[in-house]
């Protein structure tokens, strides 16, 4: 099999991010072009070299999974760097006193005293999470050993995450004695609910790499 048909096959095989797509086919490229290139030296035809350099690489089969894998980290610490940055931004909203569903009444809801613990609580721990699902996607993309099971693992804590912080910051005005407005809705589904909706459908995706 010629080069060019060989990667275009492989091109077919990946799914996930592109530029770390487009790197790896490059580097496929470029080692299959020495490869071919040293065919040649050793006396063969342009066509017989690369597909001996084919021959050599791999097949679709024992090449793509490795390649999968590969892209299904890089995929998942753009979730985690996402989760991150969702996460940072969420003082905004639960800061004491700023919001309706934040303010001291004479008679505060238990519930919504509660949601105020709880998502200080789950925020902290997600947020530390996060930093260390950054960290081990970018061990994972350098050894095998954590490439294997790092996917999969940012993926399940991303989604859990973000599902977590999003119904919270809904129940907390829903649950608020104070009265809630259309711009409390607004902060709330425009700073919360929809950057960990944003995460929540990359992490499904990561998943999905982490299990082809």
């Amino acid at each position: 099999m010629p080069i060019d048909e060989y990667l275009a096959a492989l091109s077919k095989e990946l799914w996930g991010p592109r530029r770390r797509k487009a790197d790896l086919l490059a580097e496929a490229r470029d080692h299959l072009t020495d490869a071919t290139e040293a065919f040649e030296a050793d006396g063969l035809d342009r066509y017989d070299a690369e597909k001996h350099a084919v021959a050599e690489f791999g097949t679709l089969e024992e090449v793509a999974p490795g390649y999968r894998a590969e892209l299904a980290v890089s995929h998942g610490r753009r979730t985690a760097l996402l989760l991150f940055m969702a996460l940072i931004i969420q003082p905004i909203v639960w800061r004491q006193g700023v919001w309706a569903w934040t303010q001291d009444t004479a008679a505060p809801d238990s519930v919504n005293h509660l949601l105020q613990v709880l998502v200080r609580a789950v925020g902290t721990v997600v947020i530390a999470g996060s930093v260390l699902a950054v960290v081990g996607t970018g061990i994972g993309l350098r050894h095998p050993l954590v490439r294997d099971n790092v996917s999969r693992i940012t993926a399940m804590f991303s989604l859990a995450g973000a599902v977590s912080v999003g119904l919270i910051g809904l129940a907390m005005p829903v649950t608020s004695n104070s009265p809630i407005g259309s711009l409390d809705f607004a902060v709330v589904g425009g700073v919360v609910v929809l950057p960990m909706a944003l995460v929540a459908v990359q992490a499904a995706r990561g998943l999905r790499l982490a299990r082809a």
